[in-house]
């Protein structure tokens, strides 16, 4: 089938399908299980900046399909002890992966896990150890990562999600929390012939009704180069309709090497704006990501079908290559050979 009719017919069937949650399997005064998922995938026509390795395509690309189950034990209203565990899977190659990290050779098999963590929450704050959303990209990095489609969260130099990571969230105090990170030598692990040194992060937040700043570091560990940091700091308000961030990162390191992606100095700047309307939500965002991607424009539309079902279109414009590949490729697939270029999709996320 070809990949317009089956997307078609893949949207008919989720709007016919009765309303959903996620499926409560146990629940109680003091704890609860639950276990739910959400279906992103887009069809997406790709224009290369140049003919490099490939040329232009229309094909299917999923938009980071996720499954996973999560649990809660309270002990009283203000202690609990919590786990998550969370599959990716890749809707276009039909396989347990991340739809850019892949996997496949030289590359570690827990890039096939989205989340494995256990943690506790008290009045002191929260413990997580685990496979982990990252404490910078929490505070700095995801005031700007608002969009639906593959595309969304690259223009940044920080990792999402770590292994082999301790993570500290302080209660809230007058407006400001506090967050750290420890990631050991083995979690920052890039590749099977390269173990980089520890990882540690920090960020401290403010809170003042509708706006948030956020300032932090991630020490990437010793990368063969000595040093290697980002630095960061966002901020963003809520005016009713109207939702404005801004981020601005750079790299602090003993990299001085041309057009490398940690070249000392190396900044980004992102400026994201969006508007909600009834089921709308209109985005842009326009970004400086030194070498990766460069200028980064990002157009796009939501449309809020039901509480479950969400459909979007956008528009993906990259001036070097940061994101954009081969038909269903991801990371292994980059080469500097290509040169960004721009991207039309529409695409839709059921979540269950």
């Amino acid at each position: 089938m070809k990949p317009v009719k089956w997307m078609l017919s893949l949207s008919a069937a989720f709007l016919v399908a009765p309303s959903v949650s996620a499926v409560v399997l146990t629940e109680g005064s003091q704890h609860s299980v639950e276990l739910y998922g959400s279906l992103r995938m887009q069809l997406e026509s790709v224009h290369p900046g140049n003919s490099g390795p490939w040329g232009s395509y229309v094909g299917l690309r999923d938009a980071y399909t996720r499954v996973g189950l999560k649990g809660e034990y309270r002990f009283n209203e203000d202690t609990a002890v919590f786990g998550q565990f969370e599959l990716p899977f890749d809707t276009a190659n039909f396989r347990i992966s991340d739809p850019y990290d892949q996997g496949g050779a030289g590359r570690d098999h827990r890039q096939r896990i989205r989340i494995a963590q256990i943690g506790v929450r008290t009045t002191a704050g929260t413990l997580i150890a685990g496979q982990q959303w990252m404490p910078y990209y929490n505070a700095v990095a995801a005031p700007v990562d608002q969009f639906s489609s593959y595309y969304s969260g690259f223009a940044t130099y920080t990792a999402f999600r770590i292994p082999d990571t301790i993570s500290y969230y302080s209660p809230a105090v007058y407006g400001f929390t506090l967050s750290g990170s420890y990631t050991s030598a083995a979690g920052n692990r890039r590749s099977t012939s390269r173990i980089d040194d520890r990882r540690m992060q920090a960020a401290l937040s403010y809170v003042l009704g509708d706006t948030r700043l956020a300032v932090g570091f991630d020490d990437r560990g010793d990368t063969g180069l000595g040093k290697d940091r980002v630095y960061g700091v966002s901020a963003s308000h809520q005016a009713g309709p109207w939702y404005f961030a801004a981020k601005y990162e750079i790299f602090d390191t003993n990299n001085h090497t041309p057009g490398a992606f940690s070249r000392d100095g190396n900044k980004a700047v992102n400026l994201f704006a969006s508007y909600n309307t009834g089921p709308y939500t209109f985005k842009a965002m326009f970004a400086k990501v030194q070498n990766y991607g460069d200028n980064i424009v990002h157009l796009g539309v939501d449309y809020q079908y039901d509480k479950n079902l969400k459909f979007f279109a956008e528009f993906y414009r990259e001036g070097s290559t940061a994101s954009i590949v081969e038909k269903r490729g991801g990371l292994a697939d980059l080469t500097s050979a290509s040169q960004g270029g721009r991207v039309f999709l529409v695409g839709l996320r059921f979540d269950f």
